[in-house]
Parts: structure tokens; C-alpha cells; sequence
């Protein structure tokens, strides 16, 4: 009876998140979610945000600032006077800067504290501190679940699954709140500590306690072995700074050991850093067809970057300033021989980049179900002070000007993974039914 009761109150806290988040989008996923332009295009240094303090302040600028500050006077007046508990203002001046970045119902625009967006930077480096599970949360319901679990991991040895949903963590419910939250404040410790977790699992929503062991996670971006037929198979898990050079070596090692034709899995592959995928396309692509163009931009303005493969080089073209840039390609690279690409319904953004170009290249064929469809790109601004804001500032399009977002990427063969493999915390490859049908399409080529 009492679990009963548990998950009427989660049910009855999903509804309230519907409420707060109805204009928040679908999926926000952990880890870095979506796309980044950073290095080149970030604006990174204290001299160019103070320049956008100067550009903001005068008329037009949007809010009327003087006014909101009065008000805020106002009111942290009668909170001084009349809350009966004691103010972390910290937390108070943090949830002002979270709460204007939400007033632009952007799910993708957000505000990162000083914890927060050391988080970001280690999840975008590949290395950070925690229980080794990748989380999703639904931007509709704001239930987070658990999307993959890394074996040999923390949250591996303690038993948790794909698609537990997570209702408490350290003791706290955790539904509807922010999912970077959640990660950084929550999730995240000191290694060696433990964490209580409490998960729903099952048609039932069973409820199902576990203890967690927060430790030293070296994330595996990619992960790659050699199948039967001299198939090569790439696992990319999400696209961080490092993930294009682990890609390399995957394709530098497979084809060194004979293969002859390469699979490349991008199931719940959220996105991540632009710059990785580029020269990741850039590594395996002519440069021949259109124009060596791998991918574009476009801002509000009709203002943007396109990445090319020619000349040997990887090049950037950019209607910013003076910001065009190219290097040389590793030995002008390209691999010329069948591919599939594995898709489904949490591959979004950045592999969306990389499965959209190597569709208009007709250089894969792809298999599974439709993608997310997120087809906008976000810049993470440092503030200079610690903290900074991601914020949406572009479209992207495939080389032949496709605008996926809010559409996604339907399969060449759709095919949805076994229900009774979803439930496994790891499917071995020759039990997933999505990855023996890429074998059989490739053996066809």
C-alpha cells in the first residue's frame, strides 16, 4: 500500500512538471545535450563579453532594467522582513539568472553556476566523478530516465537499468527538477561517497533502492571491434572534444585488421561538440561532391559558418568577422567502402549532423528508427566570472540544405530494437536484432 502511494505522489509531481515545462520542448538529455560550437566560435574571453555588456546597454536593448531592479528591491525587501526561514543568497542571485534564461522558453538556453558548468566542461572533456549511467529527461513530464549504463561502472555493479526511471536521489525526488541539477548537485560528489537512489522499474513501477558508489568515470566515447565479414563496428556514445581522434584510431585500427565495410552505431547518441563531427566527416568523405561541403549554419540574421573538406584541409568559412580557419586533414583521408549508420528515436543533434551529411553523400545506409529531429545549434558563452550561459543561436543544415529540425531523420530500413532487449542493461551485438539487420544490408553491398 505504501508503494502504492509513492507513486501516486510521482504521478501526481509528473503532472505538475507537465504544467511548469509545457513550453520547455521534448528531451533535454545529460551529458552535453545537443550541439556545442566551442574553441573557435565560443566567446571566451573577458574582453569580448564586456563587449556585449556595452552592446546590450543601450535603447532597444529588450528588458527595462532599471524598473526590474527597483522591483527586485522591492521584493527582497519584503522577503527581508517577512521570510520565515534564513536566505542562501547565492541561490537566490543563481535562480535570477536561471529564471531569465527559462523566461525564454528555450529548453536548450540555460544558465550553468560555477558547479554546473564545471560539470559541463568535464562531461565535455570526457572524465568526471560519478555513478557512470546516462540519464534523458522528458521535457513534457519531466521524468528522467535512464538511457544507457556503462558496464563495469558504478551504477553497473549496483544494478541499476535502462529505463529505471529515477524518482529519488539522495533522498530527494527528484521529477520535474532541472536535469543539470539533478547531475551536478546530486548525482555528482566526492569519489567514494555513496549515493541512495530509488528508481521505478517495470510495467508496475516497482520501487527499487539502490546504493551507489560515486567514483572516477572515464567515459568511453567510442568502442569498437571487428564483426564477422570484416565488418567493422564504431559505438559513438555522444561527440566530446575528444571523441573525433578515438574515432580515427577506431578507423585507423579496423582497417589495418582487413575490414571492408564499417557500421557506426549512433543509437542514444545525443550530440556534442560540433568541431568533433565535422572532422570526423571530414576523415571519411570525398571531397568531390558538393563542393566538399559538410554542414552549414544560419542565425536570426541569415549569418553563419559552413565547414568544408578541400584541398586536403578542413576549412571554415564564417560571416563573423575574421573567424575563417583551416588545417590539414590526417593524409587526406577518405573511406571509400559500404556503411550503415544505427539510428532511433534519442539520436539527435550533432548525430543527426553526421548521419544527414553522410545521407546526402548516399555514403551509408540507414538503419533503425526516426531520429529526435533537433536541428539547432547552441553557443556556450563564459561569463568571466565562473559561470556562463548555452544559448541557441543558429540552425544547421546538411549539405543539400535540409532543415531537420523538429522532423529528424527517417531510416532507409526501419527497424525498432526487440522489446525484451530493452530491458537488458547490455545487449551482446549478436542478440541486437537492429545490428544483425545493418550486417544484412551490408553483406547486400
Amino acid at each position: 500500500m505504501e508503494n502504492n502511494r509513492n507513486n501516486n505522489k510521482f504521478w501526481k509531481g509528473v503532472l505538475v512538471g507537465a504544467l511548469v515545462m509545457a513550453f520547455a520542448g521534448l528531451i533535454i538529455v545529460g551529458f552535453s545535450a545537443g550541439i556545442f560550437l566551442i574553441g573557435r566560435t565560443v566567446i571566451d574571453s573577458q574582453v569580448q563579453t564586456e563587449q556585449l555588456e556595452n552592446d546590450v546597454s543601450g535603447e532597444g536593448a529588450g528588458l527595462e532594467l532599471e524598473r526590474i531592479a527597483s522591483k527586485m528591491e522591492l521584493i527582497q525587501q519584503i522577503v527581508g522582513k517577512y521570510f520565515l526561514f534564513d536566505e542562501d543568497m547565492k541561490d537566490v542571485e543563481d535562480g535570477i539568472y536561471t529564471g531569465l534564461m527559462y523566461g525564454l522558453n528555450d529548453p536548450y538556453s540555460v544558465y550553468y553556476n560555477e558547479d554546473a558548468y564545471d560539470s559541463l566542461k568535464e562531461d565535455t572533456a570526457g572524465v568526471y566523478c560519478g555513478i557512470g549511467a546516462m540519464v534523458s529527461q522528458q521535457r513534457s513530464t519531466g521524468i528522467i530516465t535512464v538511457s544507457k549504463v556503462f558496464e563495469g561502472a558504478p551504477a553497473f555493479d549496483a544494478g541499476m537499468l535502462p529505463g529505471d526511471i529515477l524518482y529519488k536521489v539522495d533522498d530527494v525526488a527528484v521529477t520535474s527538477m532541472d536535469l543539470d541539477l539533478v547531475i551536478s548537485e546530486h548525482i555528482r560528489g566526492e569519489e567514494g561517497t555513496f549515493v541512495p537512489i530509488t528508481v521505478l522499474r517495470g510495467e508496475n513501477n516497482d520501487e527499487v533502492e539502490l546504493k551507489v558508489e560515486r567514483r572516477q568515470v572515464v567515459v568511453p566515447t567510442v568502442e569498437y571491434q571487428m564483426l564477422e565479414d570484416n565488418v567493422g563496428y564504431i559505438y559513438i556514445m555522444q561527440f566530446d572534444t575528444v571523441t573525433s581522434e578515438q574515432f580515427k584510431e577506431a578507423v585507423d585500427d579496423l582497417e589495418s585488421q582487413g575490414m571492408e565495410k564499417l557500421m557506426v552505431d549512433l543509437r542514444d547518441n545525443p550530440g556534442g561538440v560540433l568541431d568533433s563531427v565535422v572532422e570526423m566527416l571530414a576523415y571519411i568523405l570525398p571531397e568531390d561532391e558538393h563542393d566538399g561541403l559538410l554542414l552549414y549554419t544560419s542565425d536570426k540574421d541569415g549569418k553563419g559558418d559552413r565547414y568544408f573538406s578541400k584541398d586536403g584541409k578542413l576549412q571554415c568559412t564564417s560571416d563573423f568577422d575574421e573567424v575563417n580557419s583551416s588545417y590539414p586533414k590526417a593524409d587526406n583521408h577518405e573511406l571509400d567502402m559500404p556503411m550503415a549508420i544505427l539510428v532511433n528515436g534519442n539520436s539527435a543533434s550533432a548525430s543527426e549532423v553526421f548521419t544527414g551529411t553522410m545521407m546526402d553523400y548516399d555514403r551509408a545506409v540507414v538503419v533503425g528508427t526516426q531520429t529526435f529531429g533537433k536541428g539547432i545549434v547552441q553557443n556556450l558563452i563564459p561569463l568571466g566570472d565562473g559561470t556562463a550561459v548555452k544559448l541557441t543561436t543558429s540552425h544547421y543544415y546538411t549539405p543539400s540544405g535540409f532543415d531537420l529540425h523538429k522532423v529528424g531523420l527517417k531510416p532507409d530500413v526501419e527497424i525498432d530494437l526487440d522489446d525484451e532487449l530493452k530491458k537488458k542493461a547490455v545487449v551482446p551485438l549478436e542478440e541486437d536484432n537492429q545490428v544483425l539487420k545493418a550486417l544484412e544490408v551490408l553483406k547486400e553491398k
